[in-house]
């Protein structure tokens, strides 16, 4: 859950980087200047595409930092918290010849319903059925 406060520190912290106003802010993202506005007095939560919108636009912000203030900004090649360090390897298991022949069953009376692909940029593609 984000934090208003925090959120608004953060995009604080943008502005002043790179020298914006907050109507300058509003101009570059190409918002109202009023969502800033309320951003910033932490009446209103930023919406995914308001989030999707900083990112593109200046480069030297992570997606993490921006919504959970993790990471670093300026963005920096050496981030502790780079997405592909965020996800978790999954661990491979090896089932016995039983467990088999129980997950035969249990994949054969189920149906994929959707497929989800993220990007390292922050993106993702769904696939729904």
């Amino acid at each position: 859950m984000i934090n208003n406060s925090e959120f608004a520190d953060r995009l604080t912290s943008i502005m002043r980087f790179y020298q914006l106003s907050a109507s300058a802010f509003a101009d570059k993202i190409q918002v109202p200047r009023s969502s800033i506005s309320h951003l910033l007095s932490g009446r209103n939560k930023p919406s995914l595409d308001f989030v999707l919108k900083v990112v593109k636009e200046f480069n030297e912000v992570e997606l993490y930092w921006l919504l959970n203030g993790k990471g670093t900004f300026p963005k920096s090649n050496t981030s502790s918290t780079a997405p592909e360090q965020m996800i978790q390897k999954p661990e491979i298991i090896s089932p016995t010849v039983s467990e088999v022949s129980e997950l035969d069953k249990n994949a054969l009376s189920k149906k994929i319903e959707r497929i989800v692909i993220f990007y390292d940029d922050g993106t993702f593609k769904e696939y729904i059925k």
